[in-house]
């Protein structure tokens, strides 16, 4: 077998990298939440905070020009569902713990995949399907409906990976009009008139420690977010899609650590299955591609 290319090595690495970071983000933004701030607060923080902080990076590598609105329909729309992804999320961790939020919130690669024919016109395979319905299995075993008491962090949780799966769709139609860094900075600052918007109505004016943390949320999703984009930039993201599992790692020990949180053993029987269709239906993908380009990584 020849030797991964240091590319590859690379992009495999800032994934591990943001994957690593994103759980901080997490903590956080509960912290936040523990403390009495408005869920919508945090969420502007991430969005407009964000926006500010990507001026300088988008600038510097693209030049002034790149800040020039465009695809103002559909980055609005991807904006929207960012907020509502982000604002969904932080709520049900008022309700749970970071690692039971996230493990629902993995169904959205299988979401996407349910989807991606109706909204995009994309062909799937019943390998595809088999995917989607053991996802749902997945998912009832993490929440058990009717066993256990009603948690509603388990349907923020479930309509966060909802909108996130409209996240990717409205990506994948941006894709190829900006880079992916300029999209990033546009869909936040639409995100962020938005959260302001409503930010009207309860704005709770933060402590200093406050300002400290939702500066942090903004630079770790800023961070997070670019890390993503260069290891795209050098791996297929069949390849990448798997280690994005290894975010579930760290917020199980930053829950535990931070907050005294472990999951239950169903979550964790629920969420190895959802990683497993994942696998299946990445490694298809993977092997396919290589069948019809062996040169490929």
């Amino acid at each position: 077998m020849s030797r991964p290319h240091p590319k590859t090595l690379r992009g495999i690495g800032l994934m591990l990298a943001a994957m690593l970071l994103f759980p901080f983000l997490d903590v956080l933004a509960k912290k936040l939440g523990h403390q009495g701030l408005p869920v919508m607060e945090a969420v502007w923080s991430r969005t407009l905070l964000g926006s500010v902080l990507c001026i300088p990076l988008l600038t510097a590598l693209e030049g002034p020009a790149s800040l020039r609105p465009r695809d103002n329909g559909l980055n609005a729309a991807r904006g929207l569902a960012i907020v509502l992804t982000t604002f969904f999320f932080f709520s049900a961790m008022k309700f749970q713990g970071i690692a039971e939020t996230l493990a629902i919130y993995f169904i959205q690669p299988i979401l996407v995949t349910a989807l991606a024919p109706l909204l995009l016109g994309e062909k799937v395979g019943w390998h595809r399907w088999a995917a989607v319905i053991a996802g749902f299995v997945s998912v009832l075993i993490i929440i058990r409906p009717g066993l256990v008491a009603f948690n509603p962090g388990t349907a923020l949780a479930f309509a966060s990976g909802l909108s996130a799966a409209a996240v990717v769709l409205l990506s994948r139609k941006l894709a190829g009009g900006s880079s992916a860094l300029a999209n990033t900075f546009y869909t936040s600052l639409y995100g962020a008139v938005l959260a302001s918007a409503v930010m009207l109505w309860q704005w709770q004016m933060p402590t200093l420690a406050q300002w400290a943390m939702m500066f942090g949320i903004a630079a770790l999703g800023i961070s997070c977010n670019y890390l993503i984009i260069k290891a795209f930039e050098w791996c297929e993201a069949s390849l990448l899609a798997p280690f994005g599992y290894a975010e579930m790692i760290n917020a199980v020990a930053a829950g535990w650590y931070f907050f005294g949180d472990f999951p239950d053993v169903w979550t964790f029987v629920g969420l190895t299955i959802l990683v497993a269709c994942a696998l299946a239906v990445s490694g298809h993908e993977r092997g396919k591609a290589l069948m019809e380009d062996p040169a490929r990584l």
